[in-house]
Formats: C-alpha cells, structure tokens, sequence
C-alpha cells in the first residue's frame, strides 16, 4: 500500500513539473506571436523576388524584407526600390526602382531618363549605374500627384509604367529593407540609388 502511494506522490510531482513547462512553453509562445504578428502585419514582410526585371541589382529567387513603415512616415524617393501591388492586378506584386516623382516629365530618349520637375525646368538626366544596357526609347510620361513612374533596372526585359502606366501611392507596400538571402549577398537597403 506504502508503495502505491508513493508511486502516485511520485507520479503527481512529474505531472505537476510537465504542466510547468507546459504553461512556461504556451506563455512563450504567446509572447512570441504578440511580437511578431504586428511586426508581420504592420512593420515588415517578406518578398522573393520572381523574374529578371531588376537584373543585376537582384536576381530571381532572392529572399528581401520589405520595410512598410517608411512610406506610412515619409515619402519615397528618386531610386528607391519598391515592393508594390501591380495596378491591373492588385492581388500579384511587383520589385521596382522609383524614377519619377509626383508632379513630374519624365523623357526617355537614346537610352537615358530625363526628369523634368519645378525644381528642374530644363530638366537633368539621371545618372543610373545599376543599367547594362541600351533600352526602350522616345517616349514622354508624366505623373500627377500622388502618382509614380517605376521601371526595372533590366528595361528590356521589365514590364514597368512604360507599359502599364503610373503607380498609384496606395499601392505601394514598402521599400526593399534587406537582401536576407542568399547570406553572402545581404546588404541593408540593397539597391537603394540616390540621385
């Protein structure tokens, strides 16, 4: 009977410690999901980017953090890669660089982007390092506000707003943060272009 008894004090005590560790695990598992759900939901998100359109400044397959906020505080910015919901089919998202601003001429002739803005009457050309090659020629494009002109840094292999039009500012999801894979290519803002 002595046996019994202690067999169930015994068995009690393990029980008790599992449900310990039980309560410790539900605990930091709530902990966690109280951190990153809004993280996810509000703060960032991932991306793979699919396609060859931002050849060479990404290739297809690489793991980006998209960065939500920055938009939602400031405003984007000439060279600026962007993540965005594509306006004929706002469930697909597109990997783009910014060009043209709101309230902008954008030229592009003999393979080069000339703004013109306010600020810029004559206009300037920009300087885009991250281009290979010769692309798509002989066309105007303006934005008005709240409205952005993207083109992929491959222009002959990008459907970008040459083709589709401007991008509304309520699409945009955020600003490519980190190239997270593959590890030997992550960089913080990878691509990012200030003119």
């Amino acid at each position: 009977m002595e046996n019994n008894i202690n067999e169930k004090v015994l068995g009690n005590s393990k029980f008790k410690k599992f449900l310990a560790e039980g309560w410790d695990l539900i605990k930091f598992a709530i902990i966690a999901l109280a951190i990153v759900i809004p993280i996810r939901m509000w703060v960032a998100q991932p991306f793979v980017v699919s396609g060859e359109s931002m050849y060479p400044t990404f290739d297809n397959g690489q793991y980006l953090i998209i960065d939500e906020i920055s938009y939602i505080v400031g405003n984007a910015h000439r060279g600026d890669v962007v993540i965005f919901r594509y306006p004929n089919d706002t469930k697909r998202f597109f990997i783009k660089r910014i060009i043209g601003l709101p309230n902008e001429k954008i030229i592009i002739n003999d393979g080069s982007v000339t703004i013109i803005n306010k600020e810029n009457p004559n206009g300037f050309k920009m300087v885009e390092p991250y281009i290979n090659e010769k692309f798509f020629t002989g066309k105007e494009y303006e934005t008005r506000d709240n409205e952005y002109f993207v083109l992929g840094d491959n222009r002959n292999k990008s459907s970008d707003s040459r083709f589709w039009g401007v991008l509304p500012e309520n699409l945009m999801v955020g600003r490519a943060y980190l190239r997270l894979l593959p590890l030997k290519e992550m960089s913080f803002l990878p691509g990012n272009y200030k003119q």
